[in-house]
């Protein structure tokens, strides 16, 4: 992909800033140390990763759940002291008008889409309408540059009613080609988009979801150099239940998507790859997986028993595909903080990076419906260190440490419903080389929200909410974290 020209009007930016609440990046901040390679989520261009928070229920002049996205720059000392950016449909340079149900931010994922040192934002709107079509989706591309972001373009539109297209995202050069293409969820279906400055989409992969969003990620799980899409999806509503966790490998010879590796009667509420015992290959944890299906065979997420409370497999890879067979845990695990309690719902967020910088990635789990003490669904994340065997060793232990809001360094308390933990994700805010942990609480204030960063994953560092960025107030509740950037 050639490199895409810009015009920036950086004065007519500043001005839409300033009249919508938006904050551009400090003037002056220092830059942190220049890296090989741009930081994925770095969307201002100084070298301190980025953090993008979906908030699709938020009020927008008058329209309920029309949606915004608030990106909160790093800087050295993390999210929250480097300026601001709330991201609208009246948002000069985004295409489109804030409408009641939009939910613009209903999906969010960085990447590097037109090759410059600047991250871009890929934005989903699930509940656009596009014409006479209700609830079709769309999908924005809204592009980085040095006083935070620029121009945007529209990169996929549902094509019928409630197609919902944009209700997933994930972004990875599928293609080999060395840019990146962009996967989107809709309604009982993935297309594809190989060419995201441009509306043209085609069909990935289409199956029964009953209408709820596909959870995606990806890797190399074959370890041939080009990542794969990996899809997680379940319908308790029709025939016969159906439940998959599927991998497609984009086909360079036939120029398509197929279906390279499959765990049928499986599903996850997440998915997360990482090389979680530094072999060298990609392996996929399975969240909150659990066997659904109305017929039992073969238990593909592992031993019934470790599902109670909420459990986590992980395929490992081989260089080949992932195998069958790998390690399953929940809160019982020896090693794991906690016990496995119904409703705990461990591992239904997410996210891998290597925290401790040994060459292993290390797998970082939430459990919003944790109890702490007497207050129900308060949350708690655990971060699961890679070893040579994986996340478990040879004696089937982990090697673990577990946060929540009352734990000493972590700001807050601990309070029944703020499901801490409910979204997750991984970037280098303070630019100290060390992937730093946002953990979303969206039930904080009575369902305001937050996002704790917890430098290396480790307990310290800060929170910030809707109050603390001055964000306006909203009809609903703004669930703020509910939707984190990847």
């Amino acid at each position: 992909m050639p490199l895409r020209a810009r015009t920036l009007a950086v004065a007519a930016t500043a001005t839409v800033l300033a009249a919508t609440g938006l904050t551009l990046p400090f003037a002056g901040a220092a830059a942190a140390a220049p890296a090989d390679t741009p930081v994925t989520s770095d969307f201002n261009g100084d070298g301190y990763a980025d953090l993008a928070v979906g908030v699709p229920s938020a009020t927008v002049g008058g329209k309920a759940k029309a949606g915004y996205v608030s990106v909160v720059f790093g800087g050295a000392n993390g999210p929250g002291p480097h300026g601001t950016a709330r991201i609208t449909q009246s948002t000069a340079e985004v295409p489109g008008t804030p409408e009641a149900g939009d939910r613009f931010g209903g999906s969010v994922v960085s990447a590097h889409i037109d090759d410059d040192a600047y991250a871009d934002l890929v934005i989903g709107a699930p509940g656009e309408d596009i014409g006479a079509m209700t609830d079709a989706g769309s999908v924005t591309v809204l592009y980085g540059g040095p006083d935070g972001f620029g121009e945007a373009n529209t990169a996929a539109r549902g094509e019928t009613s409630r197609a919902a297209y944009g209700n997933a995202l994930a972004a990875a050069d599928f293609t080999g080609d060395t840019d990146i293409d962009l996967a989107i969820g809709g309604k009982d279906r993935v297309v594809a988009n190989y060419n995201p400055l441009a509306d043209r989409t085609e069909l990935l992969m289409g199956d029964r979801m009953g209408g709820r969003a596909p959870v995606m990620t990806t890797g190399d799980f074959d370890s041939d150099g080009r990542p794969e899409l990996a899809v997680a999806f379940y319908t308790r509503n029709q025939p016969y239940t159906q439940s998959h966790v599927q991998l497609f490998h984009y086909r360079t010879e036939e120029h398509r998507f197929g279906l390279s590796w499959s765990s049928d009667n499986s599903a996850a509420d997440a998915l997360a790859a990482g090389d979680f015992n530094g072999d060298g290959h990609d392996d996929l944890a399975l969240g909150n997986c659990r066997e659904i299906a109305d017929e039992n065979i073969d238990d593909p997420c592992g031993p019934e028993e470790l599902a109670r409370g909420g459990g986590i497999h992980i395929h490992y890879g081989d260089g080949r595909e992932p195998v069958w067979e790998g390690q399953t845990l929940n809160q019982d695990t020896p090693g794991v903080p906690g016990a496995a309690e119904t409703g705990d719902d461990f591992g239904s967020a997410l996210t891998a990076a290597d925290v401790d910088g040994d060459g292993k990635d290390d797998l970082i789990a939430g459990a919003p419906g944790e109890a702490i003490g007497t207050a129900a669904r308060a949350g708690s994340v655990t971060v699961l260190k890679g070893g040579t065997k994986g996340i478990l060793d040879a004696r089937g232990a982990a090697d673990a440490v577990a946060y929540q809001q009352n734990s000493p360094g972590v700001l807050g308390v601990a309070q029944a419903g703020d499901t801490f933990g409910a979204a997750l994700a991984t970037g280098d805010h303070n630019g100290d080389g060390v992937p730093d942990l946002s953990a979303a609480a969206p039930g904080e204030n009575s369902a305001a929200g937050g996002v704790w960063d917890l430098p290396g994953a480790a307990a310290g560092g800060s929170v910030v909410t809707p109050n603390s960025l001055g964000l306006p107030a909203s009809a609903d509740p703004l669930t703020y974290g509910a939707v984190l950037g990847r």
